[in-house]
């Protein structure tokens, strides 16, 4: 029976995320908004799909942000942290503090006790990061000055929530009792001040550690299986065990995850990481919208209407004046102040745990605290629509219609123009020439041990697999110039020029062969140009056996690149043909064909009356060599 409620209960979420969000989008709403429209659907509150438990499972969801927040931290360099540390320490910082300040100044005219009123300003200084971050990312703008500005406040934000956490207690009103839940307990709850300090230290450069020591031979160990799913349990221990290690010392999951990301930032394994962990992510940060919906009590919002639509409206008020008034300080353009505030315009989720903790611990009042939460929830829905407001409407009217610039404090490395797929005995060879040249490629590899050599000697390779398309575009293949596949697996090969065509088009693809077949199944894949890997060996061999017999260097030489022409001529001419039961009969006229070109090209050196280098000849049939080879 529970496993039928449990799948019954599956079915309502999975049908709501599949009905409501692409009619939201379709909408142009985007994701978020249908999420939570969704929510409101199946709550109590509407068509009744969803009680009580809604409350379960929007606890469960929050791991979605642990996870977001664990990805976050994988695009974060650690020097590009340090590099945002202005915006981080002193953006974030003020709008907190003022943020805190203004509401509970205002939640003391309301009548509230100012312990009360200082415990509610802190919980509503938050912003939604899942809410705001699934955004910016959805309508690519997590890379403008904006996007990055309110990234920086949102990491500041969950920062500040543990020492929000660990300072609410101090406000319990003399005489509350307390409710004490036997499972919040952690290991450093019996601890002095100082001992505490040192295990939340302890534990935070625990993370670092092995994140920089410890998780690389094991995530290679894993490698080695070949196992996909090995990785992707792999990937999910970490982030769960992360989590734990961080609820049990008193910190926030989600600032542990984002450690760690940011550790394993420079690794070889963050794009497979990033794979393996993204679409649970996506998963469960739905589900959390969702359950956000549920969870908005419709009947309480029916008695308090008036009070909590003046609420929302004073919360959404207040936060957009702060932060339209420090993105000034912080010299953002008016296009890109306006998305910094009313990007931030909300509760966050985070608000939810704060509330709860205050009345756990008799800061505030139940009646008080479901008021707050009413209007955080409320407040999150309403983000959607304010980010549609601004962009339809005010920044089309008030903003500078400049062109969305990148601060210097957020600055990417510079886009890769060659990705390589398989950096073998092949691959290198391609990647170091390049290299020299100053064109820096991105690298993906399946083979563990060549990664950690390869990563050892100073070179920037990953390990994933080129076969999976995201991968690929985490690499950079959407913006690059260049594909070279140099995988030595012919059918890897075929595979990964597939994915190619298919979800990257404009990229121009050289494909590494080891055969005529393999050769010819690539060109038919609509790659032009196709390169076997023996072919020169045996070609410089040709060349060289002819010397040894007697033939001039010069003569040998021309030979041997007339046979490359012509062979490359009836490879690309024969392709068309191979499936055709008359393929033998033509392949054995090309090859008489290039037997009697190759004797016709030898007569004419033979008439020349120069014995010595022909160096005009040599030039002509050197020169259309690059432009005729498939």
């Amino acid at each position: 029976m529970y496993a039928e409620g449990f799948f019954l209960q599956a079915l309502v979420y999975l049908a709501t995320a599949v009905i409501a969000v692409p009619l939201a989008k379709r909408l142009g709403l985007g994701s978020v908004l249908g999420y939570l429209i969704g929510g409101v659907a199946i709550g109590p509150f509407a068509l009744g799909l969803v009680g009580k438990e809604g409350q379960d499972v929007l606890h469960f969801a929050e791991f979605g942000v642990v996870l977001m927040l664990f990805l976050v931290g994988l695009e974060l360099a650690p020097a590009r942290v340090w590099r945002m540390r202005a915006p981080i320490v002193g953006l974030g910082s003020l709008q907190v503090l003022a943020t805190a300040a203004a509401i509970t100044g205002l939640a003391t005219l309301l009548g509230l006790e100012w312990k009360a009123a200082l415990a509610i300003g802190l919980a509503l200084s938050l912003s939604s990061t899942a809410i705001v971050l699934q955004t910016l990312v959805e309508k690519g703008l997590i890379r403008t000055a904006g996007g990055q500005s309110a990234f920086a406040v949102l990491l500041f934000q969950d920062i500040a929530v543990i020492p929000m956490l660990a300072f609410l207690p101090l406000l319990a009103t003399a005489g509350a009792t307390p409710f004490v839940d036997e499972h919040t307990t952690t290991w450093v709850s019996d601890l002095p001040a100082g001992g505490q300090v040192a295990a939340v230290l302890g534990a935070v450069g625990a993370i670092v550690l092995a994140g920089r020591y410890g998780l690389r031979p094991v995530f290679r160990a894993i490698a080695r299986s070949g196992l996909r799913e090995l990785f992707t349990a792999g990937a999910l221990l970490l982030v769960i065990g992360i989590a734990m290690l961080m609820a049990k010392v008193g910190l926030s999951p989600a600032l542990g995850t984002f450690v760690a990301g940011v550790v394993l930032a420079n690794s070889e394994y963050r794009h497979e990481l990033e794979d393996n962990v993204e679409p649970f992510k996506g998963l469960l940060l739905g589900l959390f919208f969702i359950a956000v919906g549920t969870s908005i009590d419709f009947a309480l919002i029916g008695r308090e209407l008036a009070t909590i639509l003046g609420l929302v409206a004073g919360l959404v008020a207040v936060k957009l004046v702060i932060l339209n008034v420090l993105g000034h300080l912080f010299r953002l353009g008016t296009d890109q102040n306006l998305l910094f505030t009313f990007a931030l315009a909300q509760g966050g989720e985070f608000a939810f745990v704060l509330l709860s903790f205050a009345l756990q611990n008799g800061v505030i009042e139940a009646p008080v605290a479901a008021l707050v939460i009413a209007v955080v929830a409320l407040s999150m829905a309403l983000t959607p629509l304010l980010m549609l407001f601004s962009e339809k409407v005010l920044i089309p009217r008030l903003g500078t219609r400049a062109e969305i610039e990148v601060p210097p404090t957020a600055v990417e490395e510079t886009a890769p123009r060659v990705v390589i797929a398989g950096f073998g005995r092949f691959g290198e060879i391609v990647g170091r020439l390049l290299r020299a040249e100053g064109f820096e490629a991105s690298v993906l590899d399946f083979d563990s041990d060549q990664v950690d050599l390869l990563r050892r000697m100073g070179m920037r390779v990953y390990y994933g697999d080129a076969t999976r398309h995201d991968l690929l575009a985490a690499a950079g293949a959407g913006s690059a110039e260049l594909l070279v596949v140099a995988v030595d697996d012919p059918l890897r090969t075929k595979r990964i020029v597939e994915v190619a065509r298919r979800y990257f088009p404009r990229l121009r693809i050289l494909a590494r062969a080891q055969g005529r077949v393999d050769a010819q199944e690539l060109v038919e894949l609509g790659v032009e140009h196709v390169y076997r890997e023996t072919l020169d060996a045996a070609l410089r061999v040709g060349r060289d056996a002819l010397h040894a017999l007697g033939v001039p260097a010069y003569q040998a030489q021309r030979t041997a690149q007339a046979f490359r022409r012509h062979d490359e001529l009836a490879l690309t001419e024969l392709a068309a043909h191979r499936h055709e039961r008359h393929y033998v009969n033509l392949a054995r006229r090309r090859i008489e064909d290039v037997e009697e070109a190759l004797r016709a090209d030898q007569q004419r050196a033979n008439e020349s009356k120069d014995a010595g280098w022909d160096v005009e000849s040599l030039a002509e049939e050197l020169a259309p060599e690059a432009s005729s080879k498939p």
